[in-house]
């Protein structure tokens, strides 16, 4: 979604699905390991859908993906606790992506590392 308004809704989507998936959800389900963040979301013009990119660290891949898999899964609990603190006529539905980017510049990093301690010797 384009101009302010729609920078304005995923920013405040974005904050409100991190702290339920923080705060309910944990309490709720379980099986939320690991430090989640929203790294970004994007509302559609006509409000219906909203992507959210998740970001998970975990203790190794298989618990960041195991806690993915249950945001996933309660995609509907979410929307229902979303509506609860949003003042707004609609709530979108919820599509979550896995978000890579934070281990893609970490790769990044230690490839950078490498090549200066190759440099050195």
């Amino acid at each position: 979604m384009k101009g302010l308004r729609g920078e304005r809704l995923s920013a405040e989507y974005q904050r409100a699905v991190s702290e339920i998936i923080a705060t309910k959800l944990k309490d709720k389900v379980g099986g939320v390991t690991g430090l989640v963040s929203i790294t970004k979301a994007d509302v559609s013009p006509d409000l219906k859908n909203a992507k959210l990119y998740v970001s998970v660290l975990g203790k190794d891949a298989a618990a960041a993906k195991a806690t993915f898999a249950v945001i996933s899964e309660h995609a509907g609990f979410i929307r229902h606790e979303l509506a609860q603190i949003m003042r707004s006529r609609t709530v979108p539905e919820l599509h979550f992506f896995w978000d890579d980017t934070m281990e893609y510049g970490d790769k990044i990093d230690r490839l950078i590392k490498q090549l200066h301690e190759g440099e050195e010797k």
